[in-house]
């Protein structure tokens, strides 16, 4: 029986959410999922069919562990509930099975392409500094789920699915639709705050501009996800414009 973290397979230590992400979402599929530091214990990423989710376990004064408004006797208890297929519920209703443990070491393969290198005759004054200006990580961060938005010309409100993926914040009819009906860019979104619409609750808005988009969240803690994702997303593409 597994006693510890560290005797797991797929404990990946301290790396980062973006990390974890970027894992999950380059070789992982729907249902992969791994373990990983974050202040004060631990977390589990999971990845679903087009973003990540993650769930912290936090342990008690008490030494009692809670993972996902379950209680267990220890760490050791709740690793052995893993090895079940474990069944999460998130956003409204969403089903993640924990199938595919993400092992830390993963074999790579020793072949590697052939190549032949030649001098640049575009310009030859190139330094490392040029270099560092092309350099810009895409932002990881992700989340998907219900939010009910107001209309452009129409100012009803409407339902819809949306995902934050990269800097892609797009709008679906269901979580099962294949084409977004509209994507917005967020690296052209230069402001994200809560805001107070007479008749709404736990609402918010994207400054773009050309428009001013509304939005309202299922709950406040909802609302805290969504704008702490898309104001993660504005700090980072300020710093790299």
């Amino acid at each position: 029986m597994v006693q510890s973290v560290e005797d797991l397979e797929w404990y990946h230590g301290g790396i980062t959410r973006h990390v974890a992400e970027a894992l999950l979402m380059a070789n992982g599929r729907e249902g992969s999922f791994l373990m990983r530091d974050v202040t004060g214990g631990q977390c589990i990423s999971v990845r679903t069919n087009d973003a990540v989710k993650h769930f912290k376990i936090e342990v008690t004064a008490d030494a009692e562990v809670v993972f996902a408004h379950g209680s267990f006797m220890s760490m050791a208890h709740l690793l052995q509930v893993f090895a079940n297929q474990l069944i999460l519920c998130a956003d409204l209703g969403t089903m993640l099975i924990l199938k595919y443990p993400y092992p830390k070491s993963v074999d790579e393969p020793d072949d590697y392409d052939q190549q032949m290198v030649f001098h640049s005759t575009i310009r030859n004054d190139a330094t490392l500094a040029d270099l560092k200006q092309k350099t810009k990580a895409l932002p990881l961060a992700s989340k998907s789920g219900f939010l009910t938005k107001q209309g452009g010309h129409i100012k009803t409100w409407k339902l819809r699915w949306f995902s934050v993926i990269r800097n892609e914040f797009s709008y679906f009819d269901n979580p099962t639709s294949f084409r977004p009906i509209r994507t917005l860019n967020l690296e052209e979104c230069y402001r994200c705050n809560d805001c107070v619409v007479a008749g709404r609750e736990n609402c918010f808005m994207l400054e773009f501009p050309d428009r001013t988009w509304l939005f309202s969240a299922s709950s406040s803690d909802d609302l805290v996800e969504w704008t702490k994702v898309i104001n993660w997303k504005i700090r980072q593409n300020s710093r790299e414009s």
